[in-house]
């Protein structure tokens, strides 16, 4: 997953959506540790966000232009009956070390005819930046390498966040090429998966954008702003 490094320096509901949070998001049986980046070191605005701030964090529609909305930005609390369907790890000791302490946990989704792909995002919250530290690494370890499908390969994506990781298989979930992108940002771990049932993958320098914006997001909120990135900049 790799080392610390420089600082990133950008400023700028429970079951019943699980088959979507997780379309395009791979089923591969291995659980490698391919990454498209690593640690960035950490002196970042990090306070821990409530429930509207996490909404906000979700990429809305305007923040991913050409794409259609499939479910609406949203946040909720944690509930240990029902923990987010995402928040996946390898052992039952790294998941309540994870899942347990997730404060709340946010999602919205999107779908493009053009290359019939899917665009699932999810937000983990926690209370300090050591938990979500601990947080990224568990989960990174469990949907690393081929969990996003047989042959995953490590995706570039520039290096926003403190973490991140990236992998694609040229046969997700969907039938077609999918990517799995995690990143965390302070008390924050990110999340998106991209799917398709065409031939094509998502480019890289796509998924990288795309990476940078929820990041981007992610840090206004911990800085007290309102998120405002998008995929155009404005």
């Amino acid at each position: 997953m790799g080392r610390r490094g420089k600082r990133w320096g950008i400023r700028s509901a429970a079951a019943g959506t699980a088959a979507l949070l997780l379309v395009g998001c791979g089923s591969g049986s291995g659980a490698g540790n391919g990454s498209g980046g690593g640690k960035a070191g950490g002196d970042s605005h990090a306070k821990a966000l409530g429930k509207a701030e996490v909404t906000s964090v979700m990429p809305d529609a305007k923040a991913v232009p050409g794409w259609r909305s499939v479910l609406e930005p949203s946040a909720l609390p944690r509930n240990p009956e029902v923990p987010p369907p995402v928040c996946l790890t390898k052992s039952k000791k790294k998941h309540a070390a994870t899942c347990d302490r997730i404060t709340f946990w946010g999602v919205s989704g999107y779908a493009r005819t053009s290359d019939a792909a899917s665009l699932n995002f999810w937000a983990l919250a926690y209370k300090d930046e050591k938990t979500a530290d601990a947080a990224y690494d568990a989960l990174a370890e469990y949907y690393g390498g081929d969990r996003v499908g047989v042959g995953a390969v490590p995706v570039p994506i520039g290096e926003p966040g403190q973490d991140r990781t990236a992998n694609r298989a040229e046969v997700g979930s969907m039938g077609g090429p999918g990517t799995i992108t995690q990143i965390r940002v302070g008390t924050t771990v990110l999340g998106f998966g991209t799917g398709s049932q065409g031939r094509k993958a998502l480019p890289d320098e796509q998924v990288e954008a795309l990476a940078a914006m929820f990041a981007e997001r992610a840090q206004q909120a911990q800085d007290g702003d309102k998120p405002s990135a998008t995929l155009t900049g404005r």
